[in-house]
């Protein structure tokens, strides 16, 4: 088998070294690499060893892409192979073995999930296939991951990752669509505002059902550069957030994906025990019609919603919550529900 040629071999060239260096590779001019596609943030490429299973190996790129100029730190690599590290002494099979990782090069390594074992949500739900069963798994084990880790002290610190999250997630989305909102600006600062200064539990921060792969053992967290110690309501505003968008983009599946934000929900509630539920609810409901705004007016929209009357309807109702906040996730779904199917 011989090295398959790739785009940079200079970036190659460092993940060879890297992988030998971890010792995944007896001779790494012998592996194929393979790029793989759909993230727009990192670089991430399969990896098949001349002798022995395939693997994945990742690493940040400074500059995403996305139409809009959007930079983030490199360093956001190694705090998503922290975030695999912690959750997989917690539930081991809700995130990608990790393999090995190299501090000066910002690489590392995990488990490869075979297509023909580990199929990815988001393809599910474009195809309009919404069962309320994984919707209801992922709420379980996303709870789970919140409580385990509102109550480990060292964590606050090892994922001190404000300036990150900031940079990935606040800025391109609320900020971002703040500036094309202007009378909602108000609202949508205050928004990163709370989100900024609430801090109670490891955030994984792009719980989205791209980065969820559906496997044997339930659902798998994937792209975890997010990761912070912070306000659990962004992680499960910004999940249902995209149940949502689903429902818009496939109107004839909305009522389905409707009850899997709902069936996300309980779960998820089921297992709150660090702070009142009543409050990590109103938090998320606050935030959701933010997140909804942001992926048609921010700095990555979501591809899938083309028409401008889709367009239209999210920012309809996402600029009516931000206006007039519910308080609740039943009324969240309800506003949503009047929309999409009478």
């Amino acid at each position: 088998m011989t090295g398959e040629r790739y785009q940079d071999d200079a970036d190659l060239k460092e993940i060879r070294e890297a992988l030998a260096d971890m010792g995944l590779l007896a001779d790494p001019r012998t592996a194929r690499f393979v790029p793989l596609t759909g993230g727009v943030s990192s670089q991430i490429l399969r990896v098949e060893p001349a002798v022995g299973p395939a693997f994945c190996v990742k690493r940040a790129l400074p500059t995403l892409k996305v139409a809009q100029h959007w930079e983030a730190p490199v360093e956001r690599n190694l705090h998503e192979a922290d975030y695999f590290d912690v959750v997989g002494r917690i539930v081991p099979a809700a995130v990608p073995r990790l393999l090995g990782r190299d501090f000066r090069r910002a690489v590392f390594a995990m488990e490869w999930l075979s297509p023909e074992r580990y199929r990815l949500w988001k393809s599910d739900l474009l195809a309009g296939k919404a069962n309320a069963a994984v919707a209801r798994a992922v709420g379980e084990r996303l709870g789970r991951i919140h409580a385990a880790t509102a109550t480990d002290p060292t964590l606050p610190q090892r994922f001190d990752t404000g300036p990150i999250f900031h940079a990935l997630r606040l800025e391109p989305y609320l900020e971002a669509a703040a500036r094309k909102h202007a009378d909602l600006a108000e609202a949508l600062h205050g928004l990163v505002g709370r989100t900024r200064e609430t801090r109670r539990v490891l955030v994984h921060g792009d719980v989205s059902p791209k980065n969820i792969m559906i496997g044997p053992d339930g659902p798998v967290l994937l792209d975890a550069e997010c990761a912070w110690f912070g306000d659990p309501a962004f992680d499960l505003a910004f999940c249902l957030n995209h149940l949502l968008l689903k429902a818009v983009h496939r109107r004839a599946a909305a009522p389905a994906c409707l009850a899997c934000f709902e069936a996300l929900v309980a779960a998820y509630r089921d297992r709150i025990d660090w702070e009142p539920a009543d409050a990590v609810e109103r938090r998320t409901a606050h935030l959701l019609p933010g997140l909804g705004l942001a992926r048609i007016d921010g700095k990555s929209p979501v591809e899938y919603l083309t028409r401008d009357e889709d367009q239209d309807l999210v920012r309809s109702v996402t600029r009516a919550l931000l206006a007039e906040p519910v308080d609740t996730l039943d009324a969240t779904v309800a506003i949503w529900r009047a929309e999409l199917t009478t």
